[in-house]
């Protein structure tokens, strides 16, 4: 009889152990469910000295993103032999100021052109690959942000975006 009580005891003790375990907060100690007077008590009596309060960083409202969208292409891609597919492609940009977004809307049919160029040049097993559409997103921002003309620097393309992507 007297086992079977030890064990139930044991049990319990070991319950309450581990409900407190799992819901005790992280980071508390015992001395914080104690009254006050108790834990100051309690606690060692070593001075710290108080760190300086640091000013706090001033809070910038994010930017408004700037986005180009462009017409939705279409084109004709090679499969390899006599077979041709069609790809269709939405596409906008993400660009960083909008003096980019001015010289993107003054170059527009150049802009169209070299993106016309970059997609024709696909194959379209490739493109279909998660790496293929990678290196189409690299392609398309490295050749767009190129200047268009010797006075300018081209603009500054931050992110390039399929809205629409389907090939046929």
């Amino acid at each position: 009889m007297l086992r079977v009580v030890l064990l139930v005891l044991i049990i319990i003790a070991a319950s309450v152990g581990a409900t407190l375990y799992y819901t005790w907060p992280a980071g508390a100690s015992l001395l914080s469910f104690m009254p006050q007077s108790e834990a100051v008590a309690n606690e060692p009596t070593e001075t710290v000295a108080p760190e300086p309060a640091k000013a706090p960083a001033p809070v910038l409202p994010p930017e408004k993103p700037i986005f180009v969208r462009l017409e939705p292409f279409t084109v004709t891609i090679s499969e390899g032999g006599s077979r041709s597919r069609i790809l269709h492609v939405a596409i906008t940009l993400r660009v960083a100021d909008e003096k980019s977004s001015a010289l993107m809307g003054e170059y527009m049919p150049m802009v169209r052109d070299q993106v016309i160029q970059i997609l024709s040049a696909q194959h379209p097993q490739y493109i279909q690959t998660p790496e293929g559409r990678e290196q189409l997103v690299a392609s398309l921002k490295h050749a767009l942000s190129q200047p268009y003309d010797a006075k300018s620097l081209g603009p500054d393309i931050t992110h390039v975006l399929f809205t629409a992507f389907v090939i046929q």
